[in-house]
């Protein structure tokens, strides 16, 4: 398609297309209650995200916001920096702006985990530069299933298995905002293509050697087995409406079990005892996330086992997520951990 009809759709909202006009009505409406005066969107050049990026670039023919473009070259790929460039020259051939900020830190273990923690700390410094509080993802329905059945493999309970939000912190001032997670894959393919008539593919997202990849893989075989996607989602958004229930009372009690400085978090033993599994793993995770300012998780394994060495009563210290876990009485303090 050339470059003058995908303006032309942008400009009017993709009103020749009945099902992706509706799908920029919902996202309109998103941000319209959002009503920041900047964001940034992250870019990875495939399809998911360039349907964000068109999205955006279409709300901003109606309404002046700012848009600041970043794609994060991990420099895994051999080639990465090549193809960050293909993207750049994609996009400024429709006048968008893309920054390429390229990493420097060696990744080699948990590869996807630490290019995601990179690729947020990353977008967090670009925010700070740019005054910016919201960072938008292109995260889509079948991101939202996967994440599920990746949680559930690793026996997460219901904070894990009710999945993404729309809105999360992901620290103290900047938002992370997921516009597209109820919007499905082959609607985003279909607007990428129409606008910049191509999309780049992952090598990653076909790379077997990825959890992430053999679950994607599945849902044909689930499909013919008349398991739907639909369905699943379904079951996902009422786990998070028991999790919202749940949220109240874990507030509450986290208040009432910890105490935090600004270099450490002091947990009252007694009063954390007394919880049951879900609120001890809760209690954890967000202690460890207030204090490292990290965003995800620990594996909730790796909380388990340190729920069950607590109960030791030789147990005197112990790290988990960059944190150090020190028993002092009828206290368990935890400070970052010295690298």
């Amino acid at each position: 398609m050339s470059k003058k009809n995908s303006s032309v759709n942008l400009k009017n909202g993709f009103k020749n297309f009945k099902d992706l006009s509706n799908i920029f009505l919902k996202f309109k409406n998103k941000l319209n209650q959002l009503n920041k005066k900047s964001y940034i969107i992250a870019v990875s050049g495939g399809p998911d995200s360039l349907a964000l990026v068109a999205l955006t670039k279409a709300y901003n023919y109606e309404k002046k916001s700012k848009f600041y473009y970043v794609l994060i070259n991990h420099n895994i790929r051999k080639n990465s920096a090549q193809e960050a460039k293909q993207v750049k020259n994609l996009l400024k051939k429709h006048r968008i702006n893309l920054n390429i900020i390229s990493n420097k830190k060696k990744i080699t273990k948990n590869i996807q985990g630490q290019a995601r923690n990179i690729r947020y700390e990353m977008l967090l410094k670009f925010c700070k530069i740019k005054k910016t509080k919201t960072i938008f993802t292109a995260h889509n329905l079948e991101d939202q299933v996967e994440t599920f059945f990746i949680r559930l493999s690793r026996g997460s309970g219901l904070t894990g298995l009710s999945a993404m939000k729309f809105l999360s912190k992901l620290d103290s001032s900047v938002k992370l905002y997921r516009p597209l997670l109820d919007i499905k894959k082959k609607f985003l393919i279909k607007i990428s293509k129409i606008t910049f008539g191509k999309y780049f593919k992952d090598p990653s997202n076909v790379d077997q050697k990825y959890l992430r990849t053999k679950i994607r893989n599945l849902k044909k075989p689930l499909e013919t087995s008349g398991i739907e996607y639909d369905q699943i989602i379904k079951s996902i958004n009422n786990l998070a409406s028991s999790k919202a229930t749940l949220d109240e009372y874990f507030n509450r009690t986290f208040k009432e079990t910890i105490k935090k400085s600004r270099k450490d978090i002091l947990i009252d033993l007694k009063k954390f005892e007394k919880l049951n599994q879900e609120i001890k793993i809760g209690v954890l995770n967000e202690s460890i996330k207030r204090l490292k300012k990290n965003y995800y998780n620990p594996r909730s394994k790796k909380v388990e086992n340190l729920i069950k060495n607590l109960k030791n009563k030789k147990f005197k210290k112990s790290t988990l997520g960059g944190c150090l876990f020190i028993k002092k009485e009828d206290q368990l303090c935890l400070k970052l951990e010295k690298t």
